[in-house]
């Protein structure tokens, strides 16, 4: 049986970010990475907006926002130095009526508060010099938000773990977890693997995971699909960088917005609805165990209680493309639906808790011989190296 001083289950990027910084630390151990699917980066790593968040929208108290600036600044430096394309072509927050004008002031607070440096609180000119067919009121310009290709990085990150000793196994999935002893037992698809540690950075199947090793931190994870556009080459003239609004208190979504991609494309959306599959990136998706695992959780009819009417909206945006559009309408009048194409969807791991709370922060638990990252929502891509620093401080082999 091949044995393991660190194991970490889930070839995304937060595991393999994890699995670099832990070779750094100790480069005698052998480490290994462990992940289902044939590639790595498949699920939410690579299905996700490819933003490099600045750090504007969240609580100075919480991790989010503790991890996300430095994590950008860290992210950028890591890009710098391995020749990994970025772009830093700012994001635009928009009021679009008098009602958002305080919130978008608070969000300028906030984002000093959490260090986010080069804000600026602009009018409807300038609005228009940097978005021409944006139609605001007043603006929060982001410089210091930019875009990348999430897989590549991730695959930055593999290559040097693996050129310093580390092993990754693809197509090997953890089906058990035992106690032996001192150390875990992991039996795979296709055989057992010996452990003393394990850090669990599995993405949508973080809970299953740490319910493997008979722990139960009263989190389930509940699949949320966000459902996009891509806008048409004559159309994507209309979005130069991220067109975002101002968030909406109430709702745990940002809504619909506007999103360059590193590779020229230009996104619209995405709305979130409940997926009836962890991997269900289609409408008619289903897996019974799925379903089972979310309908099951006394926390997700406490969910569906406090949000019903928020869950009806997105399900109606999701089935009619005239809704989808009006939400868009707000930011850029002129878009239609001719301008939209080539729908897509990524799947959002969505940790909500006994009492029906949608956690909004990381969530990271510690045990005597393992690590959980039960919830790494946006921004945990930017985070992602932050995360992985934070992980390595908890740790001692």
């Amino acid at each position: 049986m091949e044995k393991f001083d660190i194991s970490i289950v889930g070839g995304g990027i937060v595991g393999l970010a994890t699995a670099m910084y832990a070779l750094e630390k100790y480069p005698d151990k052998k480490i290994g990475v462990f992940e289902k699917e044939d590639v790595l980066a498949k699920h939410q790593t690579g299905n996700n907006s490819g933003v490099i968040h600045a750090g504007i929208y969240y609580q100075p108290s919480s991790q989010k926002a503790k991890f996300c600036w430095p994590g950008s600044l860290l992210l950028r430096e890591f890009c710098d130095k391995n020749e990994i394309n970025y772009e830093m072509c700012g994001k635009l927050i928009v009021a679009t009526d008098e009602s958002e004008i305080e919130r978008l002031n608070n969000l300028y607070e906030r984002g000093k508060q959490n260090g986010v440096t080069g804000l600026q609180l602009i009018d409807k000119e300038k609005i228009n010099e940097i978005e021409p067919y944006v139609d605001a009121i007043k603006g929060l310009w982001s410089p210091n938000t930019g875009i990348i290709d999430y897989k590549e990085l991730t695959v930055a990150y593999s290559n040097i773990f693996e050129s310093k000793g580390g092993t990754i196994y693809r197509n090997q999935e953890i089906l058990s977890i035992n106690q032996s002893r001192n150390n875990l037992i992991l039996q795979t698809n296709s055989q057992e693997y010996e452990t003393k540690y394990l850090i669990n950075c599995a993405g949508l199947f973080a809970d299953r995971v740490a319910k493997m090793m008979k722990l139960d931190f009263d989190v389930r994870i509940v699949p949320f699909r966000g459902e996009y556009y891509t806008l048409t080459n004559e159309s994507k003239k209309m979005v130069n960088g991220l067109i975002y609004p101002v968030p909406d208190p109430d709702l745990p979504f940002l809504g619909v917005h506007f999103t360059k991609r590193i590779n020229g494309e230009v996104e619209a959306g995405p709305n979130a609805v409940m997926a009836y599959s962890r991997e269900g990136y289609n409408k008619f998706d289903i897996n019974l165990k799925d379903m089972y695992e979310s309908f099951s959780y006394p926390g997700f009819w406490k969910m569906v209680k406090s949000n019903w009417k928020t869950g009806l909206t997105e399900q109606y945006r999701s089935l009619n493309k005239l809704k989808f559009v009006d939400s868009l309408k707000k930011l850029i009048p002129t878009i239609s639906s001719k301008d939209l194409n080539n729908p897509g969807a990524g799947v959002r791991a969505q940790a909500i808790d006994k009492n029906g709370n949608l956690l909004q922060d990381f969530s990271i638990v510690k045990t005597e011989n393992s690590l959980h990252v039960l919830s790494a929502p946006s921004p945990g891509a930017t985070s992602s190296l932050k995360i992985a620093e934070h992980l390595m401080k908890e740790i001692e082999i």
